[in-house]
């Protein structure tokens, strides 16, 4: 991308120059058009292809954990379930994340990052997400639509025959992993803002980086809406249906929100730590570890079922399904279901997150409203705010992305009513995590086994 030419430096900036001059210099670069007008067109493909991703995952999960039970004669999957699907997951990201580059993606559990991807990787990610997701990993689709965004981006910038420097890699990267996300968030915003923390820049790049994102995911969103109600498919609603009208805060909610918060910090971050620790145990033999792991899962998914007589799917699977139901009717939860599920989907949703491929948000939005049920009948607190505290504090101390976690309860909840709650709830759960003992250090980049690493050599 052609650099903007020096402009004349401001005597009262001490040599730099002042911060809206940088910007203007960028937005005037030829390059940097040329980069917005390619990000315009980039939103259209990439959510097109993110919508039929998510169209095939969605369906292949209805056939897994619905339709087959019900061809084989039960109602509801039965207990055991979990475990040859999970079986399944665990020899096949245990085989792709030894033969394919970039290993199908990154480890769930060193976070959210949109560096690193290709179009050589695309494969690999597109194998494992569809054998982890739709099998019962206890993850989301959120990482995933990264990397196949980004990838996607660099794909088309080569067919474009674009010049393929690190400023148009940085650049199409946020752009086409910005579109892919807005796909399962149903919000431009949301998925902007994700990108900003995610990429973690600041000042005039932050700028350049993200209006691109902006535009592509906003393009992108229109494109998947339209062509979502044209075709009559859909990849499952992220938008909660609450019991009647939400309630007015009160000072017992609010005084409630950091307890709560701190709670869920220290339930989530060993957690996080427990998938550091067995993506590390993984690296050393991919495929068998990855299997055991899978099967850990599984079983503790299938003890759930065993011990509770509810379905394994409330304990499987992202938990998108069961927020939904858990939000409609919250009492139909007994505190012995609450407490099993917290603690089965978060030992599965731990094994997951070193082992199989997918995103950290979704499993936590459950685990932070299950808790925010259970701690419900509190003196003076109510459910609703305290599902708005537990969701925002479980994705915050997971993501460590508190504006994005915070925004993303909002939307979810519909309304704005809760904003009080769902801030301080992610700032409290965001700060204990940050002042809690380092997990694992993740590597730089996802570790392939030695046939793709031998492949991936010049």
């Amino acid at each position: 991308m052609t650099e903007p030419s020096p402009r004349p430096v401001h005597a009262t900036t001490g040599g730099q120059p002042e911060e809206a001059d940088r910007l203007r210099d960028i937005l005037r670069a030829p390059g940097y058009l040329k980069v917005l007008a390619l990000a315009s067109l980039i939103g259209i493909p990439v959510s097109l292809i993110a919508f039929w991703f998510l169209v095939a995952l969605h369906k292949l999960e209805h056939l897994l954990w619905d339709s087959l039970p019900q061809g084989l004669g039960w109602e509801a999957p039965p207990w055991w379930w979990p475990l040859p699907l999970l079986l399944i997951a665990g020899i096949a990201v245990g085989l792709v994340a030894a033969h394919l580059p970039g290993a199908g993606g990154h480890i769930p559990a060193y976070g959210l990052h949109s560096g690193g991807s290709s179009s050589a990787v695309l494969p690999g990610v597109v194998i494992a997400a569809t054998a982890s997701l739709p099998f019962g990993a206890v993850l989301g689709p959120e990482a995933p639509l990264i990397a196949l965004g980004a990838g996607l981006a660099l794909l088309f910038r080569d067919l474009t025959q674009m010049p393929a420097t690190a400023q148009t890699t940085v650049l199409l990267t946020a752009a086409g992993a910005a579109a892919a996300i807005a796909a399962i968030f149903g919000n431009p915003l949301i998925a902007a803002v994700l990108l900003i923390e995610v990429a973690g820049v600041g000042g005039p790049r932050l700028f350049s980086v993200m209006l691109p994102a902006l535009l592509s995911s906003g393009i992108g969103a229109l494109v998947f809406t339209g062509f979502g109600r044209w075709t009559g498919l859909e990849t499952g609603s992220l938008a909660l249906k609450l019991p009647g009208p939400l309630p007015h805060l009160d000072v017992g909610d609010v005084l409630w929100t950091v307890p709560i918060a701190l709670v869920l910090a220290l339930f989530l971050h060993p957690l996080m730590a427990t998938g550091g620790r067995a993506a590390g145990y993984i690296s050393g033999r991919v495929l068998p570890r990855t299997v055991l792991c899978a099967l850990g899962a599984a079983a503790c998914i299938a003890l759930y079922a065993l011990v509770t007589g509810r379905s394994p799917t409330e304990a499987a699977l992202s938990g998108r399904a069961a927020l939904g139901e858990l939000a409609a009717d919250p009492h139909a939860w007994g505190v012995g279901a609450l407490i099993a599920v917290l603690l089965a989907k978060g030992a599965a949703y731990a094994l997951c997150l070193g082992s199989l491929r997918g995103g950290q948000v979704f499993p936590a939005l459950f685990l932070g409203a299950a808790a925010g049920v259970l701690l419900a009948p509190l003196p003076g607190l109510g459910v609703v705010p305290a599902m708005a505290a537990g969701m925002a504090a479980a994705t915050a101390s997971t993501m460590r992305l508190p504006v994005s976690s915070a925004l993303l309860v909002v939307l979810l909840l519909g309304s704005t009513a809760m904003m009080p709650v769902v801030i301080l709830a992610a700032v409290t759960a965001f700060v204990t995590t940050e002042l809690l003992p380092l997990g694992p250090v993740p590597p730089t980049e996802p570790e392939a086994g030695p046939e793709a690493q031998a492949r991936s050599r010049p």
